[in-house]
């Protein structure tokens, strides 16, 4: 591999890790040579099986938008992958304040006050470091009936920019991904139903959908020396569906 998309000798933490695309993301860094610290509220044993030596645990409930604020100072972390997240279904009349708050509070405030506990601590060691956000399709599109999952994932893309042109010239890039219909269990009733599954392929030019390995392979890119000079950018991974 070359030197530009290794991450030899680099410490990475990865929310939502347990499962699917934060499990693949988290083994992807980890096969790139970092050692990875998988978190998520609930265990994320069968990720660290496959990740063998090099990787390690904690317990991160991001219900409490706070719950990263101890974790980074003095640990030595270099990379930072915001994947967890959650999502409400309700028809706008009928969405809960509940349901906002909720979603809102793990996907979007979450998110920036665990960037802003991980960039204080890059900063302050003034070491170079990188933050990947995980976006979505619907950080460019409405969506129907996920009213809170939609208005997070547009914050997510407009908070990886701004934090992008604070701290860019300080060597710590932020970027993130939108990820495309990726195969997980959070699809699989989509990839169930025959019409909705062919009406989706229908659409994505590449003629498949993605898998969780497609979304790792970008984050391994953004988190390595080969993306130094990207900031602020949202990285579409969804076989060409914005592109239609």
């Amino acid at each position: 591999m070359s030197d530009r998309f290794s991450l030899q000798g680099r410490k990475a933490l990865v929310t939502g890790a347990n499962a699917g695309i934060g499990q693949a993301i988290a083994i992807g860094l980890a096969r790139a040579g970092a050692h990875v610290t998988c978190a998520g509220r609930r265990g994320c044993g069968e990720t660290l099986e496959k990740i063998g030596s090099g990787g390690d645990e904690i317990r991160l409930d991001l219900a409490d938008p706070m719950a990263a604020r101890d974790v980074f100072t003095g640990t030595g972390y270099d990379i930072l992958v915001n994947n967890a997240g959650i999502i409400r279904r309700a028809d706008a009349v009928a969405f809960t304040e509940a349901d906002w708050d909720e979603v809102i509070d793990v996907n979007l405030k979450a998110l920036f006050f665990t960037c802003q506990a991980f960039a204080r601590a890059a900063l302050a060691a003034e070491r170079p470091a990188k933050i990947v956000n995980i976006a979505s399709l619907l950080s460019f599109q409405g969506g129907i009936r996920v009213p809170s999952y939609t208005a997070s994932k547009h914050g997510v893309a407009g908070l990886t920019k701004l934090m992008a042109n604070e701290w860019a010239a300080r060597r710590v890039n932020v970027n993130a991904i939108a990820p495309g219909y990726i195969e997980t269990a959070n699809t699989e009733a989509l990839r169930a139903d025959r019409a909705r599954n062919a009406a989706i392929l229908e659409r994505i030019p590449a003629g498949r959908w993605g898998q969780p390995e497609d979304i790792a392979d970008t984050a391994v890119f953004l988190a390595a020396p080969a993306s130094d000079y990207l900031h602020g950018a949202v990285i579409n991974v969804d076989g060409g569906w914005l592109a239609r």
